[in-house]
Order: structure tokens, then C-alpha cells, then sequence
């Protein structure tokens, strides 16, 4: 099965830097006001920010639909986010993941494929984890088999023990990492806390990147993103931690709140805060 273009190499920065653009609620959710043009304006907005403040890539995510559908979201929601994320990615000149919440992977690849997108995160790709929206199961299978039906350079950046969930069954995260890869064929992995915003423990990013520098020659070891809590005074200690990158929302917005805008000032600083760790080394 034909593999995507390596996730390190979509990437300019040899420690990217990946910002949220989280989308406010789309039509069909609670809480859409009626203002499709706000939401792209808004969508723009945060995008450009996060570029001109020095990002790396960036992801668009549905998250304003709360309540989320488990693993299929509606065909107007995918159209919207389709609209959204061309518009996006026509605006910026960064790496574009595309997320649909809660799990619908084949909605997020759909869109990437359509786009031109360079990735996915993809939150249960494989095991099975309690959350919110119930029991979700991984379908690396079907994932997989989609991207290649369908002729798709897009990488899969997949969720270990993903946050707002607990995962079902006993094993250690090294484990869970290492099974999203090599049997799930993910091209990299994310490590977070157990909540949007909440810190990740750096001990899990250190396993998990260890355990895959003693599976994987240098050339062709997936990177370890850290996916929550990463601030600007927590960012060196993740990449000193094992982490080849992060992912990084709610620190990036104004007062630091999740739904807010995306704040320039703060993108600057927290990318200024991780090209001086690197520059130290």
C-alpha cells in the first residue's frame, strides 16, 4: 500500500511549531448563530495570524460543533469545513491538517484530499477508547485502504491515548504508540494531557520517543508531537523531552482563552521561545 510524503519532511522548521484554527460552530450545531461569512472571516483571520506570528502548520478544527458526532459527521458539515479549509489553504503559505471531531477520519481525509491539505489528525486511530460521544473504536483499516482508494499525499498524524477520553485495555503508552505506527501505519504520533489546554506529562513523551529511537533508524522514525498544555514557557521543555514537534492551541489565543481569536503577539513569542531553545543546542 503506497505510503504518504513523510510527515518531517511537510515541514520547514526541524522543531515545528503547529497552531489550532479553531473553527466557531458551523452550521448545524447548537450554537451556529446563522453567519457562514463570520465563520470563514474568522477561520481566515486566525490562519493569517498564526502564519505571520512565525507558525509552522497549522490545523483546522471543527471545534465549536459541541455536541460532537462520534465517527460520521453530517455531509453539510463536511461541505462547510471543504469550503472553509480551500479558502484556508489558498490564503497560507504553511502546512494545513484538517481535524473532524470527534472521530470521523474518512470526513478529515475527504477534505484533506479535496484541499490539498498535508495531513490529518485522526484522535482514535486505533484501539478503542470511553469518551463523551461513547465508545470509539480506531479504524486504521478503513483509514488507510481510503487514502490509497482515493490517491491521497496525506499524512496520518494519529492521537495516542487521546485527551478527553480513557482508553480500553491495559497497556503502556509506549505500547499504544508503537501499535498506532506499526500496525496502524500512522506517519506520526500525538501525546497529550487529559483535556484541551491541560499539560502534558513529559515522562510519557520521553517513553514514547525512546521507544521509537530503539525501533527506528534516524531516517525513518516518525515524530512524537506534544498535542495539549504547551505554553511559551513549557515549549523547550517538551522539545528537551524527546517531542519533534508541537501542537498548540488554547496559549496561542487571546487571554489565553480556547475560543478566543488567535493572538499574533502570543504566536510570536511562544515561536521565539522555541527557536531559542533550538538555537542552543
Amino acid at each position: 500500500m503506497p505510503t504518504a510524503t513523510p510527515l518531517r519532511t511537510r515541514f520547514d522548521a526541524d522543531r515545528p511549531v503547529v497552531g489550532m484554527a479553531h473553527l466557531p460552530p458551523l452550521p448545524g450545531a447548537p450554537e451556529f448563530d446563522g453567519d457562514r461569512d463570520a465563520v470563514r472571516t474568522r477561520a481566515l483571520e486566525d490562519a493569517r495570524r498564526l502564519e505571520g506570528g512565525g507558525i509552522d502548520g497549522l490545523v483546522l478544527e471543527n471545534f465549536g460543533d459541541a455536541p460532537f458526532h462520534p465517527d460520521d459527521v453530517p455531509k453539510h458539515t463536511v461541505a462547510e469545513m471543504t469550503a472553509v479549509a480551500t479558502e484556508v489553504t489558498d490564503a497560507v503559505d504553511v502546512p494545513v491538517g484538517i481535524n473532524v471531531l470527534r472521530n470521523d477520519a474518512d470526513a478529515a481525509l475527504s477534505i484533506a484530499a479535496a484541499v490539498d491539505a498535508d495531513f490529518v489528525r485522526v484522535n482514535v486511530h486505533v484501539g478503542t477508547a470511553s469518551t463523551d460521544q461513547g465508545v470509539l473504536e480506531g479504524r486504521a483499516h478503513e483509514t488507510l485502504r481510503l487514502r490509497d482508494r482515493i490517491d491521497a499525499d496525506v499524512a496520518i498524524l494519529a492521537d495516542v491515548d487521546v485527551k478527553h477520553a480513557t482508553p480500553i485495555g491495559n497497556r503502556s503508552i509506549e505500547r499504544a504508540a508503537l501499535e498506532a505506527l506499526e500496525r496502524g501505519r500512522a506517519d506520526g504520533v500525538i501525546i497529550s494531557g487529559p483535556g484541551t489546554g491541560a499539560e502534558t506529562a513529559l515522562e510519557d513523551v520521553e517513553w514514547v520517543a525512546d521507544a521509537l529511537s530503539e525501533r527506528c533508524s534516524d531516517d525513518s522514525e516518525p515524530p512524537v508531537f506534544v498535542g495539549s498544555g504547551v505554553t511559551t514557557d513549557t515549549v523547550a521543555d517538551c522539545f528537551a523531552a524527546g517531542a519533534d514537534g508541537v501542537i498548540v492551541g488554547t496559549a496561542l489565543k487571546e487571554d489565553g482563552e480556547t475560543t478566543n481569536p488567535v493572538s499574533s503577539e502570543r504566536v510570536g513569542d511562544l515561536v521565539a521561545a522555541r527557536v531559542a531553545d533550538s538555537s542552543a543546542d
